[in-house]
């Protein structure tokens, strides 16, 4: 399906030498997870409106991203005991293949029932593992970077990928193409860097080399050199910065505003046979997404995510980008960042049907899936949008925050390119650069 082939997944020895060593003594101290653990008294009582669950067991899973907040959140501060998943258990996942493996063989093989997961892989899981999948909630928006080294600083590289285009033609010339990194094929971090790559004229599949590495592992590529750009989430893209080994190019949500991120996605087995248990699991994690994005929240958030067994990273790196505050590393600030991580603002947990349509087209796009894929079908099929209302209602969301279409409408990219989920036929014939 892809051509990007396992060799050059890069986890060696050596990477993950260098990754202990910038850890820089940046876990939090035995005081803050202290904090953390006693987090959950002030929601342990039951809420009137819990459902009764089928099984108070869940193991979900979560790479340490600041995206995936909503799970920790909602484990820490007790929303999942008080909607009576009293034994809900998070699993920090080492990559994104890990992550699809385990929920492939699911908790009963050893694996996961859940996951805090980039939007596509629900649907990849589904028609190319034949393990069906329910999207159940997208859990955040905006938030992510693509980022290049320090080498390009001269170029001032930013939104255009163009200014790039010399460079890589260059190296390409040279036998020595550029070496870009996403953390998975077909994932959301692959689209984005492929979409950016392909707007500026360079063909992502020849002009340069991509490769997939996990998120915890991308500064120590770079400093390595091992990769010269990379497109991740936070906290990797401002330690990045912090380390001045390279600087953030741009935020994603330049190139699409408010895009769709992670999904909170769980195997179709399990939530078939634990439908309250699953509403129970939705309410708290949307509950979770309303506190993470309360401004008075941030700092606590940061401080419990960045623990040892979760992020294990300097608060720091969490912090200004999370209350959105962007230092780009080459000189451009900003504060209060239109393009910040939003959580629930904005409908940012609904999961609208139309975005998945965009992923499916884009992995067509790319030749990750057929194109005679039947993109509504499989949409229909796995996202769950009736039971995120269903946990909304449940939850005493207002109608106002509930959307009353599938569809956010017309999607508009920085290039000018639109997106019309009705006529996605329409968007794919007006790329220039694809593989289909």
């Amino acid at each position: 399906m892809s051509n990007i082939s396992r060799r050059k997944f890069i986890i060696t020895s050596s990477v993950v030498a260098v990754t202990s060593i910038l850890a820089h003594g940046c876990s939090s101290s035995k005081s803050d997870s202290a904090k953390t653990d006693s987090a959950t008294s002030s929601n342990s009582k039951l809420a009137n409106n819990s459902p009764k669950v089928e099984t108070t067991t869940a193991k979900l899973g979560f790479i340490a991203l600041t995206d995936s907040a909503p799970l920790i959140i909602a484990k820490e501060k007790g929303f999942f005991t008080k909607y009576g998943m009293t034994d809900v258990e998070i699993s920090k996942q080492k990559s994104w293949p890990v992550t699809r493996d385990n929920l492939k063989i699911g908790s009963s093989g050893g694996g996961i029932d859940g996951a805090h997961i980039l939007s596509p892989m629900p649907y990849l899981l589904t028609i190319n593992d034949k393990v069906p999948m329910y999207l159940l909630a997208r859990l955040n928006i905006n938030g992510q970077a693509i980022s290049v080294a320090e080498k390009f600083k001269d170029l001032k590289i930013g939104l255009q990928s163009k200014l790039l285009k010399e460079s890589v033609t260059k190296a390409k010339a040279d036998k020595k193409s550029l070496k870009v990194a996403m953390t998975f094929p077909g994932g959301t971090h692959d689209l984005w860097m492929r979409y950016w790559l392909a707007a500026g004229g360079i063909n992502p599949d020849q002009d340069v080399i991509l490769q997939a590495v996990p998120p915890p592992q991308m500064v120590a590529n770079m400093k390595v050199g091992t990769v010269d750009a990379f497109c991740v989430g936070e906290p990797w893209n401002a330690q990045l910065v912090s380390q001045k080994l390279g600087y953030t190019a741009l935020s994603t949500g330049e190139l699409w505003n408010d895009h769709p991120e992670k999904a909170f996605a769980m195997r179709q087995d399990w939530v078939d046979k634990n439908p309250n248990a699953t509403q129970a699991l939705l309410m708290a994690i949307m509950e979770a997404q309303q506190w993470c994005d309360q401004a008075e929240n941030k700092e606590e958030m940061c401080k419990i995510c960045a623990d040892r067994k979760y992020f294990n990273v300097a608060v720091a790196d969490i912090l200004e980008r999370a209350k959105g505050n962007i230092d780009y590393g080459d000189g451009r600030k900003e504060q209060n960042f239109a393009y910040r991580m939003k959580y629930w603002e904005d409908n940012a947990s609904y999961p609208y049907k139309s975005h998945d349509t965009w992923f499916l087209t884009e992995e067509i796009r790319w030749g990750y899936l057929p194109k005679d894929t039947k993109v509504k079908e499989i949409v229909d099929q796995v996202n769950r949008e009736d039971l995120w209302k269903q946990a909304a209602k449940a939850l005493g969301v207002a109608a106002a925050e509930i959307p009353a279409s599938s569809s956010r409408g017309v999607e508009t990219f920085f290039d000018g390119v639109k997106f019309d989920s009705e006529k996605p036929e329409e968007y794919l014939k007006s790329l220039q650069i694809k593989k289909v």
